[in-house]
């Protein structure tokens, strides 16, 4: 029975790989602020260019994949900190030649933590105030706030913390991929070179939110709830529940990490045996909610708030309206939602909820049966399959002098202009170009998924099952929720991890069938 549940875990995940790697064939999903505006695009795709960078994005991963495996005759003491230095020397000379502003959102939060340090202003938990509606951003303006308290107060230190956590994304790429490949016999540095090598991460580390420290928590507790499971040591569960609780106060989507982590546990439990499995259960229960209940009540007891922040703030409801839009397929719906919850409810969340109820059976009645799938296929499709986690407003940014209809809203600009920024201006070869590279690494990325998962079920392999489970979860709760491409960076490092395991067995079996004419010994990829 535990298999049958596990293959179908798996044949589900193969099912939307399938179904991502098929559509791109025919459209192509895209974000191009300065081209577009803050809208997605699903247009016709460019079979021939496509192809072209196929075969050349193969051909180069070939050569960089033997490069690696020379690094297999030095220390990981030696390799893995070089490798992570050359990530960061890459980072800072991101941040520095693309000089990104803060903007919306992120300029919120930068603007309320000054506020909240320097001036002891609280009035935005307040009505009409930003975490009055949004208090779960009250973890990033808090961690914003203490690190301009103890560093310069500027935007370089948030961009800097952002390469910290970076780094140990990377690394924790590195040590899952190792605990779920326990038989290989090689350093298999290669995965550590493309986590660390990785373009969207490299690049996100520009952007001043709380997608990078989440990805970072949730991951490492990933890591050490698959530790735990292996080694079946509590001091690893005890990680795990406070990383993943964390991360979850950083970003709610932490849910899904934690449920994918109490799935695997329930699956393995004859392993770990129910005693452990029960213990697990438990301390996570008690600790997931302990920061929100700890921040609402030192916000009480300070007089900051009088009632829970959490009273009148924005209901869930107000995203799954939001995701549900046939023009937009899920996207921004140009403020609809926000009225509703600002002007018809007056900030009241009982009230708003009621009338998002009221548009969510409005829109499902007035929408057709046709209507609605190509919604949702146009939504998985286009979240998906964009590939570059929206990283040329977040990271790479703009000047402000473009963006469509909603430049006044989502303010552009740099600290000060580079030759890099002069490269990359408008819709330039170079801003473009590295969009196509990025949107084709994610298809070929999928089709090693692919390969891998369909290897791991002819093999009755499923060592793989937490990252599917998240990566699953993140697939189903984005069905219903309101989209962005950048919703999904979390689970980046799941993708390199079971694209690079992709990659390995199908290198292998070439080298088996002597495709590549290569005479380098099976052993050492084995």
């Amino acid at each position: 029975m535990l298999k049958g549940i596990q293959k179908t875990f798996y044949f589900l995940l193969i099912f939307f790989v399938s179904l991502f790697i098929a559509s791109s064939f025919f459209i192509r999903a895209q974000y191009n602020y300065v081209v577009y505006g803050d809208t997605p695009m699903l247009q016709q795709q460019h079979l021939g260019t496509f192809l072209l960078l196929i075969i050349g994005f193969l051909i180069f991963s070939v050569i960089m994949y033997r490069l690696c495996l020379k690094l297999n005759k030095y220390r990981p003491q030696i390799v893995i900190p070089l490798v992570l230095l050359g990530s960061c020397a890459i980072q800072l000379v991101i941040i520095f030649l693309f000089t990104r502003l803060p903007t919306d959102d992120s300029q919120t939060v930068v603007s309320l933590a000054m506020n909240m340090l320097y001036k002891g202003d609280y009035s935005t938990f307040n009505q009409t105030g930003y975490l009055h509606m949004f208090p779960f951003n009250y973890s990033t303006v808090l961690y914003i706030e203490a690190l301009l308290a103890m560093f310069p107060d500027n935007y370089v230190t948030i961009k800097v913390a952002n390469i910290v956590f970076a780094l140990i994304t990377t690394l924790m790429i590195y040590l899952i991929y190792k605990q779920l490949t326990p038989n290989s016999r090689s350093h298999d540095y290669g995965v550590l070179v493309f986590a660390a090598t990785y373009l969207p991460a490299l690049f996100m580390s520009n952007f001043i939110y709380n997608d990078v420290i989440a990805t970072t928590l949730l991951t490492s507790a990933l890591y050490f709830g698959i530790r735990f499971m292996k080694e079946k040591s509590v001091k690893y569960l005890i990680f795990a529940a406070i990383l993943v609780t964390i991360g979850n106060y950083f970003r709610s989507i932490g849910i899904i990490f934690l449920l994918a982590m109490v799935i695997s546990l329930l699956l393995h439990m004859k392993q770990i045996g129910w005693k452990k499995v029960m213990l697990s259960l438990c301390l996570f229960a008690v600790l997931f909610n302990i920061p929100s209940w700890t921040q609402n009540a030192l916000l009480q007891a300070t007089g900051k708030v009088q009632t829970s922040t959490t009273t009148n703030a924005a209901p869930i409801y107000m995203w799954l309206n939001m995701g549900i839009n046939l023009k937009t397929f899920g996207f921004w719906d140009n403020r609809e939602s926000y009225n509703i919850y600002q002007r018809d409810a007056d900030y009241n969340k009982a009230l708003s909820t009621e009338l998002f109820k009221e548009s969510i059976a409005q829109k499902l009645s007035t929408a057709s049966l046709t209507d609605l799938v190509t919604m949702y296929y146009k939504k998985i499709i286009w979240t998906w399959t964009e590939g570059t986690y929206q990283i040329e407003r977040y990271g790479i940014g703009n000047d402000g002098s473009s963006g469509g209809s909603r430049t006044g809203f989502i303010m552009g600009g740099y600290s000060y202009p580079t030759f890099a920024t002069e490269l990359f201006a408008g819709n330039s070869p170079y801003r473009s170009g590295i969009l196509w590279l990025l949107y084709t690494m994610n298809f070929l990325m999928y089709c090693f998924i692919l390969i891998r998962l369909i290897g791991s079920l002819r093999a009755k392999r499923f060592d793989e099952m937490s990252l599917i489970l998240v990566i699953l979860g993140f697939v189903g709760f984005y069905i219903l929720w309101e989209i962005k491409s950048r919703y999904i960076y979390p689970v980046y490092p799941l993708l390199i991890i079971l694209s690079y395991m992709g990659f390995k067995d199908t290198y292998q079996w070439l080298i088996r069938q002597d495709f590549l004419r290569l005479r380098t010994s099976v052993r050492e990829e084995s």
